[in-house]
This record gives C-alpha cells, structure tokens and sequence, in this order.
C-alpha cells in the first residue's frame, strides 16, 4: 500500500506536468488520456548533483484486465463492490518510460469508452494495479477525491467530489509544507485540461477556459498543487449547441 512520504511528494509535484485530453465523438464515445512527465529543468533544481546519477531505465505496457487475469487468485478475495470497481478499469491502457539516458520520464494512461460515464478516474490506475498484484487491502488506500464525467443532452460535467474529508486536510497540511520548503524555485506544476467535443460550446463555467477558434474544444491550466488542496475547484460544466 502506498503511504505518502512528503519527501517522495515533494520530488513529485516539484517536477511534474500533466495533460488531461478527451475526445468526444458524435455518438458520445471517445478516448481519454492521462499523460504525467516530468519536467527535467525543475527536477534538476531539486535533485541537483544526483540528477546526472541516474541509471533506471524501464519500458512498460499493459492493459488493467492483464492484472486481473494474472493475478485472479487475489481479485477474487475482493468484495463484489470491489471487484466492480476494477471492473471499470478493464480496458485502461497504461504505458511508463523512464529512461535516464533519454531523460524521459513518462506516464501514459489511457481509455476508449462507449458513452462518457464509462469513463474511469485514471488518476487512480496504477494504484489499484498495485493493490491486486499485491493483494493490498483496497480500504488502506490514501485516496481522498474522486473524478467522473457525464454528458446528459447538451451538458457535459467534470465533477470532483472530496470521498475522505479525514485524509483530504493531512494532506493539504502535508502540501503546505512542501510548498513552503520549494517557495524559492522556479518550478513547473502545470495541469493542463484538453476537451474535443462533437458539438459546439456555447458555455464554460471556468472563465479561465479558452475556447478554439472553431468552438469544438477548450484548454484549461491550472496548478497541480492548487488541484490536490482543492480538487473541486476543477469541477466543470460545458454546455454545447
């Protein structure tokens, strides 16, 4: 089970960029991408003279339903509800490459779904990967928010929901803490949301949101730190024609 250590969260989100696309077709199915790198101009702020130590280098592909199957004597120990829940994740696709050769850090998730609702809370793949590979107790787990998506007629919806309040404010003092301690570097932590929609946007209820020239999508960046000690501060409505 994963516990958060400050120092492995302070590496993290010191040197972190994020995009989140959706591509949304006319029949309302689509793929989702969730794609993690780092940022090697602010890592090496951080990691200084270890920076050029680095050996690792890993290449890696699977589906969630490898994990399932491969280790199905543990799935199974789960509860139903549990089980469904992994269930959700079947046909995410996760690839990681780190490679301190090339210098490339990356994490790609990614999902094709049928309707948006199908759509599972990528943020927590690998995790949960982890938890039936090592027969983790899925309740141990340190989550705290929690990401769905639906369209219903002209109205699309990003909606974060806090699921454990208790965990939620230990972290937002763990974050405190460590931006304090990174305040005089000059990191980037961006979160950068792109959405193609089959339809035209005639609203956005973000006003930081940019609309493209043909209105079929949007851009919206924010700050990764100020996401995890607000994630409902990143809710969204579109509405389209």
């Amino acid at each position: 089970m994963k516990y958060t250590c400050l120092l492995l969260l302070l590496v993290l989100l010191s040197s972190c960029e994020v995009t989140e696309t959706l591509h949304i077709n006319p029949d309302n199915s689509g793929n989702i991408e969730y794609d993690s790198h780092r940022n090697e101009n602010s890592y090496m702020q951080i990691a200084k003279e270890e920076y050029s130590k680095e050996t690792v280098f890993q290449d890696t592909t699977y589906v969630f339903d490898e994990y399932i199957n491969k280790y199905n004597a543990n799935f199974i120990k789960y509860t139903p509800k549990e089980q469904e829940l992994f269930n959700c994740f079947k046909n995410v696709k996760v690839h990681m490459k780190k490679s301190a050769f090339d210098k490339e850090y990356r994490t790609t998730i990614s999902q094709d779904f049928k309707k948006v609702e199908d759509i599972a809370d990528l943020t927590k793949t690998q995790d949960y990967a982890d938890d039936i590979r090592h027969n983790y107790a899925l309740t141990a787990e340190e989550h705290y928010y929690n990401i769905r998506y639906t369209l219903n007629g002209n109205q699309f919806n990003r909606i974060v929901t806090i699921t454990d309040e208790a965990i939620f404010i230990t972290e937002k003092e763990k974050l405190e803490i460590y931006k304090t301690k990174l305040a005089s570097f000059k990191l980037v932590q961006t979160y950068i949301i792109k959405y193609h929609f089959p339809r035209k946007i005639k609203a956005v209820s973000n006003h930081n949101a940019i609309i493209s020239s043909d209105k079929k999508s949007l851009e919206l960046q924010f700050n990764i730190v100020d996401f995890l000690q607000n994630p409902t501060s990143t809710n969204l409505e579109v509405v389209l024609e």
